[in-house]
């Protein structure tokens, strides 16, 4: 996929993923790209893990059912990296 796919994928997945997700997650248009091009990573590795049973480091695509996988992965991602920042507090 090409660089333009995903900045794009980033964008739409990391707005959506902060909007659904609850509470304030800050940041601007960069911080939500690159939100959602790791939440493509996250989401794409799961659902290959789920689909065939072996772990492969894969990313989702730009399309409607890749975009709802980025979505997941980077609500994943929100929630890890908020548990990251409230152990790093303590």
């Amino acid at each position: 996929m090409n660089i333009i796919a995903w900045v794009i994928l980033g964008l739409l997945a990391g707005a959506i993923a902060k909007a659904i997700y609850p509470g304030s997650q800050g940041g601007g248009m960069l911080s939500t790209i690159i939100l959602g091009v790791v939440g493509a990573f996250i989401g794409g590795t799961l659902f290959t893990l789920l689909r065939t049973g072996t772990l492969q480091f894969t990313a989702a695509t730009l399309s409607i059912p890749g975009l709802l996988v980025a979505i997941i992965g980077a609500i994943i991602a929100i929630y890890l990296w908020t548990l990251f920042q409230r152990s790093s507090r303590a």
